[in-house]
């Protein structure tokens, strides 16, 4: 991953503990590693789609990619821009570019102002000082999200959770951003109104140029809208690369174990699901080599043992798993991968 123009975001190593308090005087016993050694790069105008499990690390990683959480390790770059090292007030230029699109619709906007003042906000902060012309940008923004103009009088709680998120988008649109970090931004919007709102997600970057780190646990939501996909495991990226490659050639067992929980419409297709064995190891005491070791069906005592990097299959393709990038004359690991576990290549999206 090399950083260019065209790139607009690149991490480097991000890593992120939380410490662990016990006792009377609350001292540190230890780390949750929640974000270990993250590396992604998203280029202007495209989607990186950040798919795991919950409690993986996902939304760790986007807030720390916008400076709402101090990364422990790793380098953040924007725009050729190192952010890492940024204090508050440096970081204040920058934040207007890089915005999020919360998970909650409601909890994410003041109930005690108006759609039109919670907009109005980021206009004040980009120096729109006259008040008809805020007025005037507020109600484009909400046509440009699907919004009548004159909703802008009304309180968040008179509107339902899709057009809740839509005012959401147009918030984060207010400053012009470069970058939106959506951070489950449909899991809590029924399933027609989620298609809605991908939609419009889809048409805004077309039409704005905006790059997306799109965070999410639904393989189906992010093969839909990502141009590069990352699997994330227990703080861990443990697959990367491009959204087709991926999903009809993936390599790791755990992307292959998520792609057979995928429920499948077509009955000819249909196949029984099989569950991974064990429990997700804990991010306090997480085990030696491999992260994903206790439930991986492949696993050997090299497995067990000091550190698994992730390992560039192509110039585009990245996993964390040795036998999937060793060879071995008895037959390619992808065979065996294919053989042991269900194959996912003829999902219908």
């Amino acid at each position: 991953m090399n950083q260019n123009d065209e790139t607009l975001l690149k991490v480097e190593g991000l890593r992120k503990y939380f410490p662990v308090r016990r006792g009377f005087l609350q001292r540190i016993s230890g780390w949750i590693k929640a974000v270990d050694g993250v590396d992604f790069e998203i280029p202007r105008g495209k989607t990186l789609g950040l798919v795991g499990e919950s409690g993986c690390g996902k939304s760790t990683v986007g807030r720390l990619v916008l400076r709402l959480l101090d990364a422990d390790g790793g380098r953040i770059y924007f725009k050729g821009h190192d952010l890492s090292d940024l204090t508050e007030d440096e970081m204040k230029p920058l934040r207007k570019e890089m915005q999020i699109v919360f998970q909650d619709p409601f909890g994410s906007l003041n109930p005690r102002m108006t759609v039109g003042q919670s907009i109005e906000e980021g206009l004040r902060i980009l120096g729109v000082k006259d008040r008809d012309e805020r007025r005037l940008r507020v109600a484009r923004l909400l046509e440009k999200v699907g919004i009548a103009p004159e909703a802008a009088d009304f309180y968040p709680h008179e509107f339902s959770g899709g057009q809740r998120q839509r005012i959401g988008i147009a918030r984060a649109l207010s400053v012009e951003p470069s970058l939106l970090v959506c951070d489950e931004p449909v899991s809590a919007l029924d399933v027609s109104i989620q298609s809605q709102i991908l939609n419009l997600l889809k048409a805004l970057q077309n039409n704005l140029g905006l790059g997306y780190l799109f965070i999410s646990h639904d393989l189906h939501v992010v093969g839909y809208m990502s141009d590069t996909v990352a699997v994330m495991y227990l703080g861990h990226i443990m697959e990367y690369a491009p959204v087709d490659t991926l999903y009809d050639h993936p390599l790791h067992p755990y992307t292959k174990a998520l792609f057979s929980s995928l429920p499948v419409p077509d009955p000819i297709l249909r196949r029984p699901p099989q569950p991974l064995r064990g429990d997700v190891p804990s991010a306090f005491n997480p085990p030696p080599g491999c992260k994903f070791q206790g439930r991986c069906p492949l696993v050997e005592d090299r497995c067990r043992k000091g550190i698994i990097e992730l390992s560039w299959v192509n110039s585009a393709h990245a996993v964390r798993c040795w036998k999937a990038t060793a060879a071995d004359p008895t037959g390619s690991p992808l065979q065996k991968i294919l053989f042991l576990l269900p194959d996912t290549t003829s999902i219908a999206w």
